[in-house]
């Protein structure tokens, strides 16, 4: 256990780079070594068994989970093999655990062989469907959600699905591309005297394009080796035990240590890979993605292109591959083709940057409500931020700042203090305590379970208080970890009001990072290195009232409208995610003053009621909601066109008004803050709290 000790003021920060870890290396031309596959099969074993938090059996249930996992990652959307391929590898569902116990690993390089067969015939089949016209007056349906899908029966069955999936993409290509020569028609500066293309052609354009993106879809898949498949199996099995234990391979491995070490070129977006498709986690503050303001957390991304050339189709794309073709040199464009959490869909272009993960800082302003002389203080906390990489203790730090932000916000009398950590997904647990400690006096903040059941308690040590006035703490789902510590304390001390979404992200848990190269279990078995490493969940928060913080997260006071209400983001919308449980409380004191909650509540109804940009929000949310609940689309151009329409205009509502929007300047981020929504209600709140006593 001292390994993971000395990683445990690093276990935010582990959450905050590393929930996804994608390598831009090429494929791995390292072969399938059967001899190489028992020894990592029983090192990565032995490692879950006995040191993971919840201490599971590889056993049959164990086994079960990780097939689940594992053909989900082999064809997630169900477009390749068919009932009878996953049948005859259902023969492995309960086997995995002899495998792995025996040494003997056949899942991988059968279904390995399988994919292998099954993919040239898929080929031919899009092949085949794109040399011809498609009928877009037909009346027909597209079922988009793979989960209300089983496999297909028959290679008959299998091309319909893939009739019906090339018509719809077709069609929107289409409409892209007639946009595109109708806009350029109306561009008074346009020099081209070509004459606009027919129907006919644009049609034809749009399948050829189509069929381009499958092109290197399959160049890929047709490259995968059986050691990538072996890969995969060893990460189906890690996160069995629960969503953020994973195998990383040697070059995936290498992946995490540039992140650690804080830079890298790229966007700055964390990735994770979700049932065949790459979604985003988080956003780098001060990355290239959360500047340019429209990529947000749980955006699908669809397609890739690297500047104007044609894009690149990443559905069913491993991680790491995705990864390489986002990343790229600074100053290079890439525009991603993303579906947002609400099901409407854009293309966003990102200038890449060498991404400083502690370049944003915490920001703070004063609030002057219009007709009210009062002033309240408005602090930003983007992420729990420090810079490790410096040894002196006085490295810069969020608990630093915040204490700096507040002594300049004192100095101007406010009256209430908001404190926003939407969006924060976590970073320096040291910090998340210490900064805790600016708004009480000494005592504990947060409780630490190990998977030995050794209970920590980590404490504010500093009796000073250097803010004693109220408080209201602002939340949504993608607020995480040591975000979820902070605001946790907080509402258990009595010492703030929890305001936002229905609850924050639920992520409780700490991993450590292990080399698998370190202390071979056997001798003579250097010649098999590098073997990568295992990301594993060896410890759990628990708030100091003795709740955990995983899978529920922190259910706030005041729950307001949410756009993104029907997104199933949190921890407990992940398969195999570890449960809410409590231990015994901590030994702390409240503050004696129980907060109004009730009237308070009522109060933030009416007004929530009267506001036109909440109730905007919940019409946004309920489009949102009818949106996602209808994962069946209708096949014919004008359906397609008027749907598209539609989220057009929605979508430039929601830019105008997206109360997350990343700016440039001090100014415009001030006049954003003034018109939040959200920051509006937080002041009427601090002023319920100031006059009900």
């Amino acid at each position: 256990m001292p390994r993971y000790k000395r990683l445990f003021t690093l276990c935010c920060l582990v959450w905050f780079l590393c929930l996804s870890i994608a390598s831009a290396s090429p494929l791995s031309d390292q072969q399938f070594d059967p001899q190489r596959a028992k020894l990592l099969g029983y090192i990565v074993s032995q490692h879950l068994t006995r040191h993971h938090y919840s201490h599971k059996s590889l056993d049959d249930d164990l086994s079960i989970a990780a097939f689940d996992l594992y053909l989900k990652q082999l064809d997630a959307q169900k477009r390749f093999l068919l009932k009878t391929d996953v049948k005859m590898l259902g023969a492995y569902e309960s086997y995995i655990d002899n495998e792995i116990r025996r040494g003997e690993i056949h899942l991988p390089i059968y279904s390995a062989q399988i994919m292998s067969e099954r993919i040239p015939i898929v080929k031919q089949m899009i092949t085949d469907l794109l040399a011809k016209p498609f009928d877009f007056t037909r009346d027909e349906q597209l079922e988009t959600d793979n989960k209300k899908l089983e496999f297909c029966s028959t290679d008959e069955e299998l091309e319909d699905r893939w009739r019906k999936t090339l018509k719809f993409q077709v069609a929107n290509r289409y409409l892209d591309i007639k946009e595109e020569q109708d806009l350029a028609a109306k561009d008074d500066t346009a020099t081209s005297e070509q004459p606009p293309a027919t129907d006919d052609e644009l049609r034809q354009q749009a399948r050829e394009k189509v069929a381009k993106r499958y092109e290197h879809l399959f160049a890929r898949m047709l490259q995968e080796q059986e050691q990538e498949h072996f890969d995969r199996y060893l990460n189906a099995i890690s996160r069995a035990y629960d969503p953020h234990s994973n195998y990383l391979p040697p070059d995936e491995k290498e992946d995490f240590d540039i992140h650690m070490r804080g830079s890298l070129e790229g966007i700055g977006a964390l990735l994770r890979e979700e049932d065949g498709y790459i979604k985003v986690v988080n956003l780098i503050p001060g990355g290239a993605a959360e500047q340019e303001g429209q990529l947000e957390s749980e955006d699908t991304i669809l397609k890739v292109a690297e500047g104007d050339q044609e894009p690149v189709d990443i559905t069913d794309t491993r991680i790491r591959d995705a990864v390489s073709l986002i990343r790229g040199p600074k100053g290079t464009e890439v525009r991603l083709h993303v579906k947002k959490a609400d099901g409407s869909r854009r293309i966003i272009s990102i200038v890449r940057e060498v991404v400083q993960i502690q370049e944003t800082f915490v920001k703070s302003m004063v609030i002057t409500p219009e007709g009210d002389d009062t002033h309240y203080g408005y602090l930003k906390i983007p992420s729990f931020y420090r810079d490790f990489k410096n040894g002196d203790k006085n490295a810069r730090n969020v608990t630093t700042d915040t204490r700096n932000e507040l002594e300049k916000l004192l100095k101007n009398n406010i009256s209430g203090l908001i404190i926003d950590l939407r969006n924060n997904g976590g970073g320096s647990l040291s910090d998340a305590v210490d900064t805790s400690g600016l708004f009480i006096k000494k005592g504990p903040v947060v409780q630490v379970k190990d998977s030995t059941g050794e209970i920590q308690v980590l404490a504010d040590k500093d009796p000073k208080i250097y803010y004693d006035g109220p408080i209201v703490v602002l939340v949504n789902k993608f607020s995480a970890s040591a975000s979820e510590i902070l605001a946790g304390a907080l509402q258990d001390y009595h010492r703030a009001l929890i305001v936002g979404s229905k609850h924050t992200h639920g992520k409780g848990t700490v991993q450590a990072v292990l080399d698998l190269d370190d202390n071979l279990p056997f001798r003579n078995m250097e010649h098999f290195k590098p073997l990568g490493a295992l990301k594993i969940t060896v410890q759990k928060f628990y708030r100091i009232s003795g709740g955990s913080t995983q899978y529920r997260g922190i259910v706030p006071d005041i729950i307001l409208p949410d756009r993104f209400e029907a997104v199933k983001s949190g921890e407990q919308y992940i398969d195999y995610s570890m449960p809410w449980d409590t231990i015994q409380s901590s030994d702390y004191t409240p503050l004696a003053t129980h907060l109004p909650i009730r009237q308070l509540q009522l109060n933030s109804e009416h007004r929530v009621a009267e506001s036109p940009e909440m109730q905007r929000i919940i019409k946004q949310a309920d489009e949102a909601r009818k949106r996602i609940e209808n994962t069946r689309h209708t096949l014919t151009l004008a359906a397609i066109k008027s749907e598209r329409d539609s989220l057009d205009g929605e979508e430039h509502t929601d830019t105008e008004a997206d109360d997350e929007a990343t700016v440039n300047h001090e100014e415009d981020w001030q006049k954003q803050i003034n018109e939040d929504p959200y920051v509006h209600e937080g002041t009427a709140l601090i002023h319920d709290l100031l006059t009900l006593g």
